[in-house]
């Protein structure tokens, strides 16, 4: 069926709500053409879902049972990437066959155009020496992905190193808390220094009293002059030493209090560092838990849940040691986080040419599949391969300058050849067909020799 392919994206994502229909706006050729996921559970054709086509290929799908339990229904493009079409050379060229071939080439395109989007790609206006390839598998294990000061990918910080961060944390947070223990030793220490220079001051003033007793003393030492000298000189020394006392006392205090002074400026500095830890530690674990739920480390499946145990991050990452591959979740499904050029056809440059694989007869594959296309050198033509032998592609007249008169066949046949079913070949001769080979000329066909 010969339909336009518009230009939209092979997808579309619907909140689950009972049977459908859910319509989808891409052109499809058949009911196997697209793919169908109740949240990420791939279903399954007629078991699951029916597909109903409209005229212009775009339609609906309806489910056979209600998506209990469901958050969202995706419809996604999905026709088996193959070619079943092959044109032989003189064979017939229908307008409806070329334009189920386009239709379909231009489906292929759409579906890989759309999967390539929701792929980690580097902005259009980054320069053209970004290298968007990750780093070996052995080497990004166990690591965070970052990119270097060019842009490109490169390893991060491993799970063990956050670990640590964390460990370092709890650590400056046992020392705060050990400085502030010692600031409250060195405020009971002051608080004894000033308990000193109050006994101090108690001190100088039983000596002060006793002083008063000698001058009484010596008024009583009139009836003797020799006692009263002798108490008198007493009584001066003890005064004397009594005012040192006090003097040592005052000194005594003030060192005191110069020591709580240090003791709270300690303590003030402790409570500070403490602070400052327990935020560094709180940051440190924020990070970590930030990084632990977009990064999901290596799992053999696709997790349903992050590493808490709490609902997927859209753009969270795991390496799938299975397949293997790096994942990317969009938010509905996970996916490839990358593509790999292998397999694609290169090109010498945006105009120029595709690089054909080339080689001799005797290099073709030893079990070739339908499809194959080659240079054969030793021919010096392109070949493909039908399903049963080798034979030319393109081909055409051939001449001096700009002809295009003459056409060119071999002289030998070396390898069994059946004609097709209702069709008839030419060749000019003469044609020696080699011992051993058959040329096989099904009824209704000719081959005719010039």
């Amino acid at each position: 069926m010969a339909i336009p392919i518009s230009n939209v994206t092979r997808r579309v994502v619907y909140a689950a709500s009972g049977t459908g229909p859910y319509a989808f706006t891409f052109e499809i050729l058949a009911n196997t053409d697209i793919a169908v996921y109740r949240d990420d559970t791939l279903l399954t054709l007629t078991t699951n879902y029916t597909v109903t086509i409209n005229s212009n290929g775009t339609g609906s799908i309806t489910l056979t049972s209600a998506p209990t339990g469901a958050t969202q229904i995706a419809i996604v493009g999905n026709r088996t990437i193959q070619r079943t079409t092959d044109f032989v050379t003189g064979g017939d060229f229908f307008a409806n066959t070329v334009n189920d071939e386009m239709d379909q080439q231009t489906i292929f395109a759409q579906q890989n155009a759309e999967g390539l989007n929701r792929a980690l790609q580097a902005p259009q206006t980054d320069p053209t020496s970004i290298n968007m390839i990750l780093p070996r598998k052995a080497d990004r294990a166990n690591k965070t992905l970052a990119f270097d000061a060019d842009g490109n990918p490169s390893i991060g910080i491993s799970a063990s190193d956050i670990s640590n961060a964390v460990t370092y944390a709890t650590n400056a947070a046992n020392s705060a808390t050990a400085a502030a223990s010692s600031a409250s030793s060195a405020s009971s220490s002051a608080s004894s220094a000033t308990s000193s220079a109050s006994t101090a001051t108690t001190q100088a003033s039983n000596a002060s009293t006793s002083a008063s007793n000698a001058s009484t003393s010596a008024s009583n030492a009139s009836t003797s002059a020799t006692n009263a000298a002798a108490s008198a000189s007493t009584a001066t020394t003890q005064a004397s030493n009594a005012s040192t006392s006090a003097t040592n006392a005052a000194s005594s205090a003030s060192a005191a209090s110069t020591s709580a002074s240090n003791a709270s400026a300690s303590a003030s500095s402790a409570a500070s560092a403490q602070t400052a830890a327990e935020a560094a530690r709180d940051s440190a674990l924020a990070a970590y838990d930030n990084f632990d739920d977009r990064y999901l480390g290596a799992k053999s499946s696709n997790p349903a849940l992050d590493n808490d145990g709490n609902a997927l991050l859209a753009g969270a990452l795991y390496y799938n040691t299975t397949v293997p591959e790096m994942r990317l979740y969009t938010g509905s499904a996970w996916v490839a986080a990358y593509v790999s050029g292998a397999g694609f056809v290169a090109q010498s440059s945006s105009t120029g040419s595709a690089y054909m694989p080339a080689g001799t007869t005797g290099q073709r594959d030893g079990s070739p599949s339908a499809g194959y296309l080659r240079f054969n050198s030793t021919l010096a033509k392109f070949e493909g391969y039908n399903g049963t032998a080798w034979s030319s592609v393109g081909g055409g007249a051939t001449g001096g300058g700009s002809d295009d008169i003459f056409i060119e066949n071999g002289q030998t046949v070396t390898t069994n050849y059946t004609i097709s079913t209702n069709k008839n070949a030419m060749s000019t001769g003469p044609i020696t067909i080699n011992s051993g080979i058959t040329v096989t000329v099904p009824s209704g066909s000719n081959w005719v020799v010039l």
